[in-house]
């Protein structure tokens, strides 16, 4: 509940069409745990430090999972380790207890930021909220959500 708690708070003093903070308590990842990818296809571009998931896409990182069409893994340099993921073709993002929608989205391992974009729709329990983009530090749970932002609260009778 403290996610929306947060958020009311943050909405009392925003017109819809502005951009909000917010806190996403569920929505955190556990950045040292090991990330697991399953997919139909998958290419490796070994100059370009590339990998490209096709068909069924799954990524796994500690309790956050993300579903897509493609999803495009960039690799450090250096370490070899992975640095960013870039999924397309409608992107479900879920962890235990909030859920998240959009056409694309990218996740920095580096930095901790994931961005979705598209039709953005972000569920918890029976409430939801709605933006064209959503930024989420995963790390910390802070968010923000820009364009034409709805929200629908559905009270769960405490």
């Amino acid at each position: 509940m403290r996610f929306f708690a947060a958020l009311a708070f943050s909405l009392l003093a925003l017109p819809a069409a502005a951009q909000t903070n917010i806190d996403l308590g569920g929505l955190s990842a556990e950045p040292d745990a090991p990330v697991e990818v399953t997919a139909d296809t998958l290419n490796v571009d070994r100059d370009s430090g590339t990998a490209v998931f096709t068909g069924n896409v799954v990524v796994g990182q500690g309790s956050l999972r993300l579903a897509a069409a493609e999803v495009e893994v960039v690799y450090d340099e250096e370490t070899g380790d992975i640095a960013r993921f870039a999924a397309s073709g409608g992107v479900t993002l879920v962890t235990e207890t909030e859920e998240a929608e959009a056409e694309e989205a990218t996740y920095d391992l580096t930095t901790g930021e994931l961005s979705l974009s598209g039709d953005v729709l972000l569920t918890q329990g029976q409430s939801a909220l709605s933006a064209e983009t959503m930024t989420v530090n995963v790390e910390t749970g802070m968010a923000q959500m820009q364009g034409r932002v709805r929200t629908v609260f559905q009270q769960d009778g405490e």
